[in-house]
């Protein structure tokens, strides 16, 4: 090997980029590709998101109504059928409570629980969660259970 067949590893050089705009003899000078006036031909252009180029943009075409309450709790939903099935399994004995649901993969521990009414309960359980419906609360102390609210 000498200085004269010395050369750069193969991909390790990539020389076929275009250069733009460095004169008309280079085949790129003038508009430097970028066409003729308009914004896209300008530096520093960057359309909005959502732009349709003047069309007027589906966000605004969209009819917008009613409210939104920030405040609004959202429960996640567990029915009594969904608990007498863990009882079944042997999933649950005779205590259910929010680490439970969790553990069982019914609700993330993010947001408050509450039980519905859906199916119905053999199982005498005490159960303690964020909230019951009439349905279910009536339905849990109809099996010999207990309700708690947390």
């Amino acid at each position: 090997m000498e200085l004269n067949n010395l050369k750069p590893a193969k991909g390790s050089v990539k020389s076929n980029n275009k250069r733009v705009g460095r004169g008309e003899g280079s085949g790129k000078g003038g508009t430097a590709t970028r066409g003729h006036k308009g914004a896209k031909s300008r530096s520093g252009y960057s359309k909005k998101i959502g732009f349709e180029g003047g069309q007027m943009p589906l966000q605004r075409r969209v009819p917008k109504f009613g409210f939104t309450n920030r405040n609004r709790v959202a429960y996640q939903g567990v029915n009594l059928d969904t608990l007498q099935r863990l009882v079944d399994e042997g999933k649950i004995k005779d205590t259910v409570d929010v680490d439970a649901l969790i553990a069982n993969g019914l609700v993330s521990k993010n947001e408050p629980v509450k039980i519905l009414g859906r199916g119905e309960l053999k199982a005498k359980l005490k159960i303690s969660v964020h909230k019951f419906t009439a349905s279910a609360k009536e339905a849990i102390e109809a099996a010999g259970g207990e309700v708690v609210t947390l």
